[in-house]
This record gives structure tokens, C-alpha cells and sequence, in this order.
């Protein structure tokens, strides 16, 4: 489907979501999952509709089945829009519901689930209640990461007791972003590392005898004191969060050390979580707050360990992500929330059952 079809769809009365069903405009009709070809899931279903009447959660919720008969217990699918999302494609508090009735919705028997996440991020104080969600119910959580799961989005994975990423996925730096005063988000520590370079500077001159700069003065004067406020708050509440969840969750069994066998003391995992954090909210290190850290990059470069899946793993989680991936290309989701027992999607800020 081009472009000018996809504007066609979304243009319709119904906001394109009848067309979903009904074979939308001429496109090949047949079953996605069933379609998919291994290796080039997204390309064997990209010209295909579902034949009509078809309830496209149903198809998710079979996806979802592909992998719980292989990992062996209940999935949790959220997935917000990366391809052309809007405001409400992030972590937002909208969310906190419908997560609450999908986790409600696994038997209470279950002790261990997988949370297949993907998102450009949102809101670190909503991740903290999607955590104490699970964690009220599940002894054991682990993560799903097919693709992009960016700022917010891995504060949530790093509360995991493992966090498992296809090759191609990706997690970001959690240096927050907050509105300054006229309403645009920016990188938090950016706007810390300015004034620390402007300190630096000014401290400089001063020893020199040479006076502060013109331009650094100026600089300082058009900073909102509230933003600077907020971008101290932001950061330390993030890395916090981080190292918080690290030591609970992540290291909370982690008894000897991988090489050397020595054994980790509380003080140790303490300490590794501290520095993982705040290497992971270091904008000086990774420059811009949608860099892509690869799961090799985690490890070699900050040592923090991810799990490769198997074969049959990857293969299930592509599954499910090329599904995703359509629904998002050709219609206007913007928010995925479905199990085996429980449907809900997000239509451009309107809430649904059905795509």
C-alpha cells in the first residue's frame, strides 16, 4: 500500500478500521500469520489484508499463543506505535487500565509472565506503576524486545529478571526529556551538561583573570530556572529508578561473579547498578537521546547482561513484531494491549476493542 492509499484508509468514515475487515481497498486478502514466510515475515504479509470480518486481536492474541507455547507461560503484549505514533503511542497514564486489566486477567496459579514490549518511551512515573503491577501478582517477569524500546521504555525492561532481545533490537539512554518553557521537550542532562561546561568555563576565565564570556552570560540568563529544576529532578529520579529496579529485580539472585567467581556482596550489586544507571543517563556519552544501544553494546560496553533467544524464540517474537508492524503501517493504532485472554487497542487518542 502506498502512501497516497494509506491517506485514502485513514480518510474513510470509520477512520479506516471497517477496511481492515473487509479487504480494505482491493489488496490481496489472506490470513497474516498464516501468510508469513521465515525471514521475511513483514514482506510476506505487506500487501495483504485479513479475509472479511476478520477481528485483527484475534490474530494478535494467536501470536501471543506462539509464544507462550513456547515459553511456557502467559505474554503480555505492549506495543505502542514507533512507526508513525503520535503523542498517545508512548507510555501515557491512559495506559494504566487497561495494563491493569490485562495483568488482572492472567490466572492468579501463574507465578512467572514475559512483558513483549516495544515503545519510544513516556512516562517514568507510569513505568513505576506498571512495575509494582506485575510485581503485585507475578514472582518472575521477563522482557520481550523485538525492536525499538526506547527511554521510558527501558526503565520498564530493566525491571526484568531477564531481559531478552531479538538481533535487531535495540534499548536507549534514559536521560529524561522535559518541557521547557515554551512547551518543546529537551534532553535533560544536555541542558545539565550546558551549565556545567558554562560553569567550567566561567571558572576558567576567572582564574585567567579575563572575565566571564559575553555569550556564556547571556546563555545562563535565558535558562528558565524551572527547566534547570525540572532537569535536576528528572535525571536523579530516572537513574534512581534504574538502580532500583536493578538491585530488585535483575541481581537479586546474582550470587558470584561471571569470570572471576568471587562472590557478589550487596554492597557489589549496589555498586554495579549505580554505575549502570548512570552510564545508561549519560547524555555525554551517548550524545542524543534516541541513540540505539544494541544488546552487544549493553554488554561489552556498560556490562549489563541480556539473554540471546533461541531459534524458536526469535522466531516467534519476529512473528508477532511484523504483525505489529502491519497493523501500525496500515491502520491508525497507535497502542497495543492484548493476551491470550485480553484485547485492547488505541485509535489516534480514542479508545477500542476492535482494529
Amino acid at each position: 500500500m502506498n502512501r497516497q492509499e494509506r491517506r485514502k484508509l485513514k480518510q474513510r468514515p470509520d477512520g479506516g478500521k471497517k477496511a481492515l475487515a473487509d479487504g480494505g481497498l482491493g489488496i490481496k486478502v489472506a490470513p497474516l500469520l498464516k501468510s508469513m514466510q521465515d525471514n521475511h515475515e513483514y514482506a510476506s504479509i505487506v500487501g495483504s489484508f485479513p479475509p472479511p470480518n476478520t477481528n485483527l486481536i484475534d490474530e494478535l492474541k494467536q501470536a501471543v499463543q506462539e509464544i507462550e507455547a513456547v515459553r511456557q507461560r502467559p505474554c503480555l503484549m505492549y506495543v505502542g506505535n514507533v512507526i508513525n505514533g503520535n503523542a498517545d503511542s508512548g507510555v501515557i497514564t491512559k495506559d494504566d487500565l487497561p495494563f491493569t486489566e490485562m495483568v488482572n486477567s492472567v490466572p492468579n496459579t501463574e507465578k512467572k509472565v514475559d512483558v513483549f514490549l516495544a515503545t519510544t518511551g513516556g512516562s517514568g512515573p507510569q513505568i513505576a506503576r506498571f512495575v509494582n503491577s506485575l510485581r503485585a501478582k507475578f514472582e518472575e517477569v521477563d522482557f520481550l524486545i523485538p525492536s525499538y524500546c526506547m527511554s521510558a521504555g527501558t526503565l520498564f525492561a530493566l525491571s526484568g529478571d531477564h531481559v531478552w532481545m531479538n538481533p535487531n533490537a535495540c534499548l536507549g539512554p534514559i536521560d529524561p526529556q522535559v518541557p521547557n518553557s515554551e512547551g518543546r521537550f529537551v534532553p535533560a542532562q544536555a541542558l545539565l551538561t550546558l551549565v556545567d561546561q558554562l560553569q567550567a568555563n566561567g571558572e576558567i576565565s576567572q582564574k585567567n583573570g579575563t572575565g566571564v564570556p559575553w555569550t556564556a552570560v547571556r546563555i545562563i540568563d535565558t535558562i528558565d530556572k524551572k527547566d534547570l529544576g525540572n532537569a535536576i529532578t528528572a535525571t536523579a529520579y530516572s537513574r534512581d529508578l534504574v538502580t532500583q529496579f536493578l538491585m530488585n529485580y535483575k541481581f537479586k539472585n546474582w550470587q558470584v561473579r561471571r569470570t572471576s567467581q568471587i562472590p557478589v556482596s550487596t554492597d557489589y550489586r549496589q555498586q554495579r547498578a549505580s554505575i549502570i544507571a548512570s552510564e545508561l543517563a549519560s547524555h555525554e556519552r551517548w550524545k542524543n537521546h534516541g541513540h540505539a544501544l544494541s544488546r552487544d553494546v549493553l554488554w561489552q560496553e556498560i556490562q549489563l547482561e541480556i539473554d540471546h533467544p533461541a531459534h524458536d524464540l526469535e522466531r516467534v517474537i519476529r512473528r508477532a513484531w511484523a504483525l505489529c508492524y502491519w497493523l501500525f503501517d496500515k491502520s491508525p493504532i497507535q497502542k497495543i494491549i492484548v493476551s491470550k485472554d485480553y484485547g485492547y487497542v488505541m485509535f489516534d487518542g480514542e479508545m477500542g476493542t476492535k482494529p
